[in-house]
């Protein structure tokens, strides 16, 4: 069941449906229609944070969702998935795969890495690994990950530098030639053109939010560039 639910992802897009703080869709339904439009438009599978809302897509949409639980750690940063009851809760609900921090900090006196091989042992659920760096997928493919997503690249301490507005072709490039497991491109793909190079270059899937489903960043991209002429 698990190779059959990673088949149906590859060279596909998989379409990022969350919302947060004051946004207008920040609520089940609101990420639910995201959702529905998002496989209208041919996306192959949905990513997808919080129980509620989860739960709701899962009912709505026929393809391969993917579930997390963002929290934060000690430092302020964002953590994915990091406690053992989110796991259950998630699976709870029926989620095909969990997104799981892969990145070395601690939570439940585990790293990322040892908190997947603790998942994959005890339940044997899909597993995607969001890291920041090559180390970091090195480690998480060891502990077991079904697919490794370089989600957080850019969004912890380590790898601040590289959040530019560019995508990181150059680390997918890099995960692509080191890891045999498939690698999901995700962070700063904004554009189709960009979608397209990453499975060019080898990536399995691409992941794509904020371009998709946040209008009101996307409007800020346009009112910005006009600002910038004067």
């Amino acid at each position: 069941m698990s190779k059959q639910v990673i088949d149906q992802l590859k060279n596909k897009l998989i379409v990022s449906c969350q919302a947060e703080g004051d946004s207008p869709f920040n609520s089940p339904e609101g990420v639910t229609m995201f959702a529905k439009a998002a496989v209208m438009g041919g996306a192959a599978g949905i990513r997808s944070e919080g129980i509620d809302k989860t739960k709701m897509i899962l009912k709505n949409v026929n393809v391969p969702v993917i579930g997390l639980i963002k929290s934060k750690f000690d430092d302020g940063f964002v953590r994915i998935t990091g406690r053992y009851k989110d796991v259950e809760d998630l699976l709870n609900i029926g989620v095909h795969i969990i997104a799981i921090d892969g990145t070395f900090r601690n939570r439940e006196n585990l790293s990322g890495p040892e908190f997947i091989n603790k998942i994959k042992s005890e339940f044997g659920c899909i597993v995607m690994a969001d890291i920041s760096n090559l180390d970091e997928a090195l480690e998480c493919e060891k502990a077991g990950a079904d697919l490794i997503s370089t989600t957080l690249n850019g969004y912890t301490p380590e790898t601040l530098s590289d959040k530019t507005k560019s995508p990181n072709y150059d680390l997918v490039k890099l995960l692509v030639e080191k890891i045999s497991s498939p690698i999901i491109a995700e962070g700063r793909i904004n554009s189709p053109e960009a979608a397209a190079k990453m499975i060019e270059i080898g990536a399995y899937s691409v992941v794509v939010g904020t371009a998709i489903t946040r209008p009101q960043i996307i409007t800020s991209w346009y009112v910005e560039a006009i600002k910038s002429i004067k």
